[in-house]
């Protein structure tokens, strides 16, 4: 029986009830999909198995295996303690049916091999609780079991377990309080790349009203790149990327395979170009199917013009990268001119940002060819080409800078998710410290507030960007409105295309 300490919902798979926290309603670990294994290994997600009786939602379902960080590193976080990876949270004021409220879908990151819903941050309590709305986190297939190209099996299986959790909360959301009818996809790093392909899939159409894309990376593979990766994936366990050879590997097993291929994914240099350099072989595949374009060719053409969208990028993006690979302070004239070859949008980047950039260390040319071809450009093209196929876009940078380390990171990769979430462990508590400071509490409670009343408004309190004006909001610990600050950038790679990363070599 419901009650106020543990209230109850309807799904259409059956009743589930929840706790009540600091005076929200929290439900966790409702199955949207069956079990991705046995005969579901590698397939479409198929709807939950309905159930008697109420079910208890009061922990978080398994995550789906996770990669190791390295080859002999154990898996991140918590093993799985059984096989329900595809299930969702709820956090809400009230399950009440007549309440409507906003709805915002968060989509972890994780360079499309790791991440999972229980990651502590993020936690949705301040943004449900201050921004009086719903808030769902879900777990979607990641790796191996998510990305990789297998012959026989769907592509982008991790991006069809998104769209099978968007249609759970279009159908179920209404029962915890929420409005399937304004609905907002948010995420970071590759949930960030997972939203701008959920804009460009036929597939999700209609699932959502408005989305925020925070660090957007650029990184969307052929057919025939993902298939060579595959083969190299399948080969460090002697086996062909088939459902008929991997469907019999143990998923825990399987988990290993990318960390093995990361390790050596330079020798692949000479084939795969640029993402031999980068720490994940997955990404989303462009098969003409499921993903039928690029993001940044379907949103020109203007596949999600009726989508109302936030994108932004940090300032110094690539620096948290530099710090994990033990770079910072290491880079020399070599390895800068290598990077800005590989990574640069014309055949003669390296004199380019030189001439853009004459002020700049080596290691400052390294970080900004990384950060502008990653993450900067990619969502700053986003943007644009959100406007050029007739939709609207506000676009943001992330200027201030992380106060740990002695603001070594600067404005790195990631720190917008402590800020957005307003939830200081973890990756928060290396970036921003364990105990934030009040002007971190600040600018949290001011990005929170503009999320929030985007998804109820569709006006975060800035101008949309346009191609004149080119406006954006610089988050800084006194926000202000500018002009986009990366113009030396901007006009770098103002003629470059975006299109899916191919084999360097036929």
């Amino acid at each position: 029986m419901s009650s106020a300490e543990f209230p109850e919902a309807d799904t259409a798979a059956g009743a589930v009830r929840g706790r009540r926290e600091k005076g929200l309603a929290v439900f966790r670990g409702i199955p949207y999909a069956q079990p991705p294994v046995g005969e579901s290994r590698f397939a479409v997600p198929r709807p939950a198995v309905r159930w008697d009786g109420v079910r208890e939602a009061f922990a978080f379902g398994p995550p789906p295996p996770q990669e190791p960080l390295g080859p002999d590193a154990e898996p991140v976080g918590t093993l799985p303690a059984g096989d329900d990876w595809l299930t969702v949270n709820v956090w809400t004021p009230e399950a009440d049916p007549a309440a409507r409220r906003p709805v915002m879908v968060w989509i972890y990151g994780g360079a499309y091999k790791f991440g999972s819903a229980d990651d502590p941050a993020y936690d949705a309590g301040r943004l449900s609780r201050e921004g009086e709305l719903v808030v769902v986190t879900f777990n979607h297939r990641v790796g191996m079991e998510g990305f990789a190209w297998i012959e026989g099996a769907p592509a982008n299986r991790g991006l069809l377990d998104q769209v099978a959790a968007l249609e759970w909360v279009r159908e179920n959301i209404t029962s915890f309080g929420g409005d399937p009818e304004q609905v907002t996809v948010f995420g970071e790093s590759a949930g960030a790349g997972s939203i701008a392909a959920l804009m460009a899939m036929p597939r999700a159409r209609g699932l959502f009203r408005r989305a925020i894309a925070q660090s957007v990376p650029g990184t969307f593979f052929s057919d025939a790149l993902a298939a060579d990766i595959a083969e190299a994936l399948a080969g460090e366990l002697g086996l062909r990327p088939t459902v008929a050879d991997l469907s019999g590997v143990d998923p825990r097993k399987l988990t290993g395979v990318g960390a093995a291929l990361s390790a050596r994914m330079r020798e692949h240099l000479h084939r795969w170009g640029p993402v031999a350099l980068t720490p994940t072989p997955y990404s989303p595949v462009v098969d003409g199917e499921i993903l039928p374009a690029a993001p940044w060719e379907a949103l020109a053409g203007g596949s999600a013009r009726d989508i109302e969208v936030i994108a932004g990028h940090t300032r110094d993006e690539y620096r948290l990268f530099l710090l994990l690979a033990g770079l910072l302070g290491q880079v020399d004239d070599n390895l800068a001119s290598t990077a800005l070859a590989l990574f640069g949008p014309t055949p003669d980047a390296g004199q380019a940002y030189r001439a853009a950039f004459p002020r700049a260390s080596a290691e400052s040319l390294f970080e900004l060819v990384q950060s502008d071809w990653l993450f900067r450009m990619p969502t700053l093209h986003l943007a644009e080409a959100q406007v050029a196929g007739g939709g609207r876009a506000h676009l943001y940078e992330l200027t201030w800078s992380a106060p740990a380390n002695g603001g070594a990171l600067g404005a790195c990769h990631g720190l917008d998710v402590p800020l957005t979430f307003g939830v200081y462990g973890g990756l928060g508590a290396m970036l921003t410290g364990p105990v934030p400071t009040p002007e971190t509490e600040a600018l949290s409670a001011r990005i929170r507030s503009a999320w929030t009343t985007f998804a109820t408004t569709g006006d975060p309190g800035w101008p949309a960007y346009d191609n004149e004006r080119r406006l954006v909001q610089l988050l800084d610990a006194e926000p202000t409105v500018a002009t986009y600050p990366e113009e030396a950038s901007r006009r770098l790679w103002e003629r470059h295309t975006f299109a899916p990363l191919g084999l360097a070599t036929p």
